[in-house]
């Protein structure tokens, strides 16, 4: 509680406040705004009212977020409270103060929906990575994914934006309307499993070699890494290898690997994908998701 402020990562929050909240403005009010479908979660329901009231978007889902976010604030914790009520005031803003004086999208609503599960995914996205959500329906994701962190994020997404969708049918008076908003929810989540699954890969470098220690030495240098080094022994020649494991980033993975051919010609490399890393220069271990 008495931890300085860290104003470097405050800044970067905003960074990514400012471009998550503009392309989710544009994927909810340009492009489903604008095909007359409600996407799913808190901003499908403000589309609904915006489409039979006129109500403004992004006044609407502050509104409605605010008793959700006191509901879940039990769950999820004070901080992600406050970094997720932050980044629905950017979205909104961007919603009522840009996107609403600007004319919306007006072709076809096949493309409409596409786009808006790309844009909407994507923002989504980013804010989870920071710890933060977009508000509505994402209080409710993360509540489940807190105390259920092996179910996929996208999927709970998903299952809560079904219901609001269907809610769309009546409104706008077309069955389209549903079409287009569960293409929308299985785009979006796609693309938030997709995004947040890379963003948390590393690659994992497994070097034979017979100069492990100097490889070794040169990451620790280097790359601020960490190795382990094993001896072995090769069953074909019967001569003692030395095996060097490495957790490493996708870019210092090709640096390490050349270094590793300058350092030793003939030692074998070998890289894989590992979709966790836990410990000191990778996650939090004592963390179960993102929004600890």
């Amino acid at each position: 509680m008495n931890q300085p402020l860290n104003w470097k990562t405050v800044m970067l929050d905003q960074i990514y406040n400012l471009v998550a909240g503009f392309l989710y403005a544009a994927a909810i009010s340009y492009f489903a705004g604008g095909a007359d479908f409600a996407p799913g979660g808190v901003s499908g329901i403000a589309l609904i009212c915006n489409h039979l009231w006129r109500w403004p978007i992004g006044l609407v889902t502050v509104l409605i977020n605010i008793p959700l976010a006191l509901g879940s604030v039990f769950f999820v914790g004070k901080l992600f409270l406050i970094r997720s009520m932050i980044s629905t005031v950017y979205c909104a803003a961007f919603q009522d103060l840009l996107f609403s004086r600007l004319p919306t999208y007006s072709g076809d609503p096949l493309l409409a929906a596409l786009f808006t599960g790309v844009l909407w995914g994507a923002a989504m996205a980013l804010l989870y990575m920071r710890g933060s959500s977009s508000g509505g329906t994402d209080f409710l994701t993360v509540s489940i994914n807190t105390r259920r962190p092996h179910l996929s994020v996208g999927v709970i997404t998903g299952a809560l934006d079904v219901v609001i969708i269907l809610l769309g049918w009546p409104v706008f008076g077309s069955i389209d309307a549903v079409l287009y908003g569960m293409v929308t929810t299985v785009l979006t989540s796609f693309t938030i499993d997709k995004i947040m699954a890379r963003s948390s890969s590393s690659k994992m470098l497994t070097i034979i070699t017979n100069k492990g220690q100097h490889i070794a030495d040169w990451i620790s240098r280097n790359c601020d890494r960490g190795s382990t080094l094993v001896k072995a022994t090769g069953t074909f020649t019967g001569s003692e290898r030395q095996i060097l494991l490495c957790a490493c980033t996708r870019l210092q993975v090709y640096a390490i690997r050349a270094a590793a051919y300058v350092i030793d010609p003939h030692c074998m490399v070998m890289i894989s994908e590992t979709s966790e890393v836990y410990g000191e220069g990778f996650r939090d271990p004592k963390k179960k998701n993102n929004f600890s």
